[in-house]
């Protein structure tokens, strides 16, 4: 999870790998500088995209959605890290899109903030960002994120691009972690698969050694979904107990979960605006997400 001793591991790695500079990021972003990180689809679909407002329980959620232009697919939703939705993520989006998916990539604050709560090439690693997603990531609950959860299903099924008799994958990064969990959770009958990247919070274990009772990983038996969790080194280093918490759940609950640490990856490895971004673990792992949804949403 993005935290204090998140910022300090980076900056022990990056004396190491130094990034590209905020100056020639920015440039890039201007133009199609996202999809010179992002290598290209092989065989890419024709996409339709779109912003779009989505009435909620509580408010109108505004997302991105993005889909091939013709036909009907299987549902995706996207949890974006701590820093919302971003030109990074609807690259991300398309990108999937590309390869065959009906893509909603939400706006997890929408209650509080329409996208985007930080202005583009915002770093963590700046003071007022993070006072700025401290609060919006702190105003969320498990009982927000079932509820955004269910909402967001039965509006891709809503959608002529959406096929309704493939069932649906969710991804999320960062916080984005547990919501895929929940959202796995609150709708087993449509979420197929699921994937996290550098998730935090999947395992909230008490100092007694047991579980909190809004624990991600306590609704497992609840679901029935292929899973995919691509942890950070650095995650792993803070909490190591928690790939083997989730290996032990999964596999009593019958579920098939590829759980794997990503050598030398940071946490937040895999945006393509993140600080810490490694290209070749981002890779693999989006390598893996496909092949998760190419079995799990046949």
């Amino acid at each position: 999870m993005c935290d204090l001793d998140t910022l300090e591991s980076w900056s022990r790695y990056l004396k190491d790998h130094p990034p590209i500079s905020r100056r020639a990021f920015g440039a890039m972003s201007a133009g199609a500088g996202l999809m010179a990180v992002l290598p290209r689809v092989v065989n890419a679909q024709a996409v339709r995209e779109s912003e779009v407002n989505i009435a909620m329980p509580n408010g109108t959620a505004d997302c991105y959605f993005v889909h091939p232009s013709s036909g009907e697919s299987p549902g995706v939703i996207i949890w974006p890290d701590i820093l919302g939705l971003r030109p990074a993520f609807r690259q991300m989006g398309r990108r999937l899109a590309e390869s065959g998916y009906a893509v909603l990539v939400v706006n997890p604050f929408y209650r509080a903030r329409r996208a985007p709560v930080v202005p583009d090439g915002a770093s963590f690693n700046d003071p007022e960002v993070r006072n700025t997603v401290f609060p919006l990531m702190q105003s969320l609950t498990a009982d927000t994120h079932r509820e955004d959860a269910i909402a967001f299903v039965d509006w891709l099924d809503g959608q002529d691009a959406v096929s309704g008799s493939r069932r649906m994958g969710t991804m999320g990064y960062c916080m984005g972690g547990p919501i895929i969990m929940r959202t796995a959770a609150a709708r087993p009958d449509r979420i197929g698969a699921a994937a996290s990247f550098h998730g935090g919070g999947l395992t909230a274990m008490g100092q007694d050694g047991t579980a909190n009772p809004t624990s991600p990983h306590l609704l497992i038996p609840q679901m029935r979904a292929d899973m995919l969790i691509a942890i950070a080194e650095n995650d792993d280093m803070t909490q190591p107990e928690s790939k083997t918490i989730l290996r032990e759940a999964f596999a009593a609950a019958g579920l098939n979960a590829e759980i794997e640490v990503y050598a030398g990856a940071q946490h937040g490895w895999c945006p393509p605006d993140s600080a810490v971004y490694n290209e070749a673990q981002a890779e693999r792992a989006w390598s893996r997400l496909l092949a998760l949804f190419e079995k799990a949403l046949a």
